[in-house]
């Protein structure tokens, strides 16, 4: 008889249970993981206390003895309860995180479980195939060149930082100048292009980089950059260059016009990389891809799987048509490293060398949807945006800003104050959360449609939490 998980043989032939603490500690966390789950459709969206709170509730000071494993999950979770927020709702609209799938769930607690250290094809096989697998499945529901290499990094911001490292590398090399060797001291400038409505993070992957500041391009109403103004930049200087595209503003959902813009820079020698960290995987969706049209000329991509794909975080993905300038850039080797003799190692597409196997939860997942599923997944976001959109926008004093062309939806009232009135009453209901920002100089609420389980249902209940708060506001 084949022993059973959590068993082991004994000399008699009998089964005896393992005694070395997992059993009951994972018992126990499954029963809180299952009551969170069955409760985050209808809980309260914001958590009901502070950090403050929190730390009394966990307790300050570390204990002069143990406690049972068990014991502790059990503490943890009933102390950590009133300062969870519900990101897993399918009204959480605050930002674009998105939700977990099941399979995806599962596979990350096996993850877990296995705790293999992802870095080399040769000492964790199973760990790396999954993750070659997943990274050749969504080159090809993405569209984006064969042969394309993936890093499943911690987030966008690090996808982003390991895709512009290989940028960077490259482009000095074609000019002579090997990074690896003479460091960056010294080195030609090297030009960095992005439109005025970026994401933060590209910056701040820029500065890791030693790229500093970029020349900012100007963007037209949705925040799409402008095709002319990034010639006119690009035929102001010369010399290595990297040009910033985005597939999804995070106010608008917009894309940039990547046929034009991508022949563009180019012409001009530059690398492009684009930022898709929600809206790559329009390029999943038969009926959305049209949005994505021309990117994939780019020569680098970043997205989230934690966002649109719906695994757990953290679930960057890096991905970069030559692997070579991957390599160069990430890649370290030592004698007491068992690197693989054929292809590249897990490690040479990351910047750490330790890690977990994060690309599990992604394989998972897309063996779950398959193709059809992810782009189901992929409209239905969209669906829902727009159906938000069109709810709220005939709610009286409610404006919509943006063309909703995917899965971002920006309203505001008539004032700044009003708007942000409105989602403060909207954090004290709990129903729903959606936060303020601001977008063409105004304060803007702004709905991230980003969750799997957000479906027509759950957009209604959403439009009718903003008109009660409407209300609210009218009668006061």
């Amino acid at each position: 008889m084949t022993d059973q998980p959590g068993t082991e043989r004994r000399d008699d032939g009998g089964d005896r249970r393992d005694d070395d603490g997992y059993g009951a500690a994972l018992d126990r966390a499954v029963l809180h993981a299952r009551a969170w789950l069955d409760g985050v459709r209808e809980r309260a969206v914001p958590p009901r206390a502070t950090t403050e709170e929190m730390l009394d509730r966990l307790g300050r000071e570390l204990p002069e003895h143990g406690e049972p494993a068990a014991a502790v999950i059990d503490h943890l979770a009933v102390a950590a309860e009133p300062g969870l927020i519900a990101i897993g709702s399918p009204r959480f609209y605050g930002w674009v995180i998105g939700g977990t799938q099941p399979a995806a769930l599962a596979a990350d607690w096996l993850v877990s479980s296995w705790d293999q250290n992802t870095g080399l094809r040769t000492i964790t096989p199973a760990a790396a195939a999954a993750e070659e697998l997943a990274g050749m499945w969504l080159v090809d529901l993405l569209g984006l060149p064969r042969g394309s290499e993936v890093g499943f990094t911690t987030g966008a911001t690090m996808a982003q930082f390991t895709c512009m490292a290989a940028a960077r590398d490259e482009v000095l090399a074609r000019v002579g100048w090997d990074v690896a060797e003479d460091g960056l001291a010294g080195a030609p400038r090297i030009r960095y292009l992005a439109g005025e409505e970026r994401h933060g993070t590209v910056d701040l992957a820029a500065r890791y980089l030693g790229l500093g500041a970029p020349i900012v391009v100007p963007s037209d109403v949705e925040g799409r950059i402008r095709v002319d103004a990034l010639r006119e930049a690009l035929a102001a200087g010369e010399g290595p260059a990297i040009v910033l595209l985005q597939a999804g503003n995070i106010h608008s959902g917009a894309f940039d016009d990547f046929g034009d813009a991508i022949a563009a820079a180019h012409e001009a020698g530059a690398w492009v990389h684009v930022d898709g960290a929600f809206g790559l995987w329009a390029a999943a969706s038969p009926n959305l891809r049209h949005l994505a049209d021309g990117m994939a000329d780019a020569d680098s991509w970043s997205t989230d799987a934690h966002k649109t794909l719906n695994v757990p975080y953290d679930s960057g993905l890096a991905i970069v048509r030559d692997g070579r300038a991957m390599h160069r850039a990430l890649s370290m080797h030592a004698s007491y490293l068992q690197a693989t003799e054929v292809g590249a190692d897990p490690h040479e597409r990351v910047p750490e060398l330790s890690r977990r196997a994060r690309g599990v939860p992604v394989w998972a997942v897309l063996r779950a949807l398959g193709r059809s599923g992810v782009a189901e997944l992929v409209d239905g976001l969209a669906a829902a945006a727009e159906g938000l959109a069109d709810g709220v926008g005939r709610l009286p004093g409610v404006e919509v800003l943006n063309e909703v062309v995917f899965t971002q939806v920006c309203i505001a009232l008539a004032d700044d104050a009003a708007t942000a009135a409105l989602s403060e009453r909207l954090w004290a209901e709990g129903e729903v959360l959606a936060m303020t920002s601001r977008w063409h100089d105004r304060a803007v609420v702004r709905f991230s449609v980003s969750n799997w389980r957000t479906d027509a249902a759950e957009v209604r209940r959403t439009v009718d939490a903003v008109a009660r708060a409407l209300a609210a506001a009218a009668s006061d």
